[in-house]
């Protein structure tokens, strides 16, 4: 799994970042959650591609979405018959029809509109799932989580070979495939040489969000928690008034759900020369890994037990 931050500016862009964009490439499904002005040229500038089929957005603010008419009208130009998914909150299906057409023009291919409350499964794959998270911002929002399905246990080969005699070939697959098998007279079931599941992978996008428990628990043990860091703790009352979060809030919530990783995204123009201040109140309440999301860099989401591998 690979994470492109496209956009990871405020309300307001800057020379250096772009307004709000995430391109995840999920084993060769492309998925893109938020849209701001310009994330098209972005995807040109980071060689993301412009090859997805579902667009996730978390509210109408225009940082988040003013990108969708100019992608619409490329792949019209482009010549796209394939259909796009947008997912969006409860209620703004009205508003995103007429984004769509803001040029008085209809795409020629099919957009499909689906409309999402926390809790529902916007995207359900055979290996994953993306999932509609409670956030609270000033107008109808929600956040994005990503879950993999649990991964076969991992299958041992010197116990398969030497306590039961079983050479390699098709009852290894079978029984890493969950069947037992007969051998020499003897049925091995497949606990016998299949270790437990091991998890899947864990993505988290809470798009711009006061620090919520429903993100906390939403992000239990993520292996990336991209979350709303917008201001610094001397801005505390300020990022409450616009219903956003402090960098130090944001590893509040990493901390409380044992994340591994925090990236920091959505920061305020004010820390346009340096962030360095919300890394530094970061990391004094998190003490797992924390990143400052920059415009173009990739975040490769190992599985949990990738160390065991290496």
């Amino acid at each position: 799994m690979r994470v492109t931050f496209l956009g990871t500016s405020g309300a307001v862009p800057t020379t250096q970042r772009n307004t709000s964009s995430i391109f995840c490439n999920r084993d060769g499904d492309y998925l893109l959650f938020d849209c701001g002005e310009g994330t098209q040229r972005q995807m040109m500038r980071y060689g993301t591609g412009f090859a997805i089929d579902h667009l996730f957005v978390t509210h109408l603010h225009g940082d988040h979405v003013l990108g969708i008419p100019g992608l619409l009208q490329t792949w019209d130009f482009n010549e796209r018959e394939r259909p796009i998914a947008i997912h969006a909150p409860a209620g703004t299906r009205g508003n995103i029809k007429q984004l769509i057409q803001a040029n008085g023009t209809t795409p020629s291919f099919p957009v499909r509109i689906n409309e999402v409350s926390a809790g529902d499964v916007v995207l359900d794959r055979p290996e994953y799932e993306v999932r509609a998270i409670e956030t609270e911002h000033r107008c109808a929002s929600v956040g994005y989580v990503l879950d993999e399905d649990d991964r076969k246990g991992k299958f041992d080969r010197e116990k398969a070979e030497e306590e039961f005699g079983i050479p390699p070939g098709p009852k290894y697959s079978k029984l890493h495939r969950g069947d037992p098998v007969e051998h020499e007279g003897e049925t091995i079931q497949p606990e016998a040489v299949v270790g437990p599941p091991r998890p899947g992978r864990r993505f988290v996008y809470t798009g711009d969000t006061l620090p919520k428990e429903s993100v906390i628990e939403a992000s239990e043990g993520a292996d990336l928690l991209v979350h709303d860091a917008t201001f610094a703790e001397d801005r505390k009352e300020r990022a409450k008034a616009t219903a956003h979060s402090t960098a130090r809030e944001a590893a509040d919530v990493a901390r409380q759900a044992g994340a591994s990783t925090l990236a920091l995204t959505h920061l305020s123009t004010r820390y346009a020369a340096s962030a360095d201040q919300l890394v530094d109140e970061a990391r004094e309440a998190f003490d797992g890994e924390v990143v400052l999301a920059e415009d173009g860099m990739e975040r490769h989401v190992e599985f949990p037990d990738a160390d065991e591998y290496r």
